[in-house]
């Protein structure tokens, strides 16, 4: 052995290489960690702030390398401790300091190349993150003021104000429970959502002095629609009876019931039109509002029923007068969507099936005859051919470039 080379690392007392090994693994490892610590703590942050942005998927791979690199500093620097303390070797202790301190330098190098590539949003969710305490501290006594403003108020029993305050209560308890330790994301939400409910009690508490005008005028609207509607349902039974007398019975069948049904509307409306005015009557405008909201639907209801029997009267009129004109319009359709599979190039997909629809418009107009024909089923088939040609022109239109046969 008197001849053998010792190591770098010798048993002989010599402990100054060991030191210096160690002294030179401790920078390393120290840089590392600190380059780590920081990214950390702002990838910590981003998952807490901003949990969307995915961050700490990303930086797993990253911080293993660090755990990995310092799983290895402290392996090698136990054992140069035991050489230190035993006066043993260390087998190839020159090698493995370079490749641990290499290991350490590439992990750090891994964390700032992630760090610099997000650092504009690491350092936001951490400036963030930082304002939440503040945050949830300003908005709480925001909340408490207009809180307070609304329990004091003359309009506190209105519903949009019981409603708004109910839900800043409830925001608000949320937000205590999440308390000044917990999670920055968590206290986050939970000052955002007291917010956006402080706000909407502030704007309840702001619209409420208009809430009584706009009721009244609401309810002068309503009325003067109502009776405006009550005028026009006085001609839907004269309008029913002409169909009868002038037009197959089949013209009017699915309208025998209008008649019933718009007084059954108008009077609906009727009924809330005076729940309404009772409502405002008590200091209950916003009720007074939702009730002659309810009415103007009856009303449109009304409306409808009562245009379905004197358009329909005034359309079967038009037709009988210049039958075929309904059947001309029809006609110009289908030449026009001739033409575009001519100039798409489509006439061998499309051709026989628009073509087809002339011979139909045909069959339909020979059903105009006798003494009373059914001006109404003569309507309804030549709008099916209508929205069939409607269709096929869509389909041609949506096909990519022209065919050429």
């Amino acid at each position: 052995m008197a001849g053998r080379r010792r190591g770098w690392f010798r048993s002989s007392g010599n402990s100054e290489w060991i030191q210096q090994a160690r002294s030179q693994l401790a920078d390393a490892f120290l840089d590392m960690d600190r380059r780590q610590s920081v990214a950390d703590a702002a990838v910590l942050a981003s998952d807490e702030v901003f949990p969307e942005r995915g961050f700490g998927a990303a930086w797993e791979p990253v911080r293993g390398r660090c755990y990995d690199a310092a799983g290895a500093y402290l392996t090698l620097t136990e054992e140069l401790d035991a050489a230190e303390r035993n006066k043993t070797e260390v087998p190839h202790g020159e090698e493995r300091t370079a490749t641990v301190t290499r290991q350490l330098t590439d992990a750090a190098r891994a964390v700032d190349e992630f760090y610099r590539g997000n650092q504009a949003q690491l350092e936001h969710a951490v400036a963030v993150r930082q304002t939440v305490p503040q945050l949830a501290g300003q908005v709480k006594a925001a909340a408490a003021g207009v809180r307070a403003r609304a329990a004091e108020s003359e309009y506190a029993d209105y519903p949009s104000v019981r409603r708004c305050a109910a839900l800043v209560d409830e925001a608000l308890i949320t937000l205590e429970a999440a308390g000044p330790g917990g999670a920055a994301g968590v206290v986050r939400a939970a000052a955002n959502r007291l917010e956006a409910a402080t706000r909407e009690l502030a704007d309840a508490l702001a619209q409420a002095p208009s809430r009584h005008g706009a009721a009244s005028t609401a309810i002068t609207s309503v009325n003067t629609r109502l009776a405006a509607v009550r005028n026009r349902a006085a001609g839907v039974a004269p309008a029913y009876s002409a169909m009868l007398r002038e037009f197959n019975a089949a013209s009017s069948a699915d309208l025998t019931n209008n008649g019933r049904e718009s007084q059954r509307a108008i009077d609906a409306a009727d009924v809330a039109l005076g729940r309404a005015r009772a409502a405002l009557a008590e200091n209950n405008p916003e009720s007074a509002l939702e009730l002659t909201t309810s009415a103007r639907g009856n009303l449109a209801e009304a409306e409808r029923q009562v245009d379905a029997v004197t358009k329909r009267l005034a359309l079967l009129r038009e037709v009988r007068a210049n039958p075929q004109d309904k059947a001309k319009a029809v006609r110009f359709r289908l030449r026009d969507a001739q033409m575009l599979a001519v100039s798409r190039g489509l006439v061998g997909e499309w051709g026989s099936v628009l073509d087809a629809q002339s011979d139909r418009i045909d069959r339909i107009s020979e059903t105009l005859s006798g003494r009373h024909p059914d001006y109404w089923a003569y309507v309804t088939e030549l709008d099916t051919v209508t929205e069939f040609i409607a269709g096929v022109v869509d389909r041609m239109r949506k096909q990519a470039g022209p065919r050429r046969e």
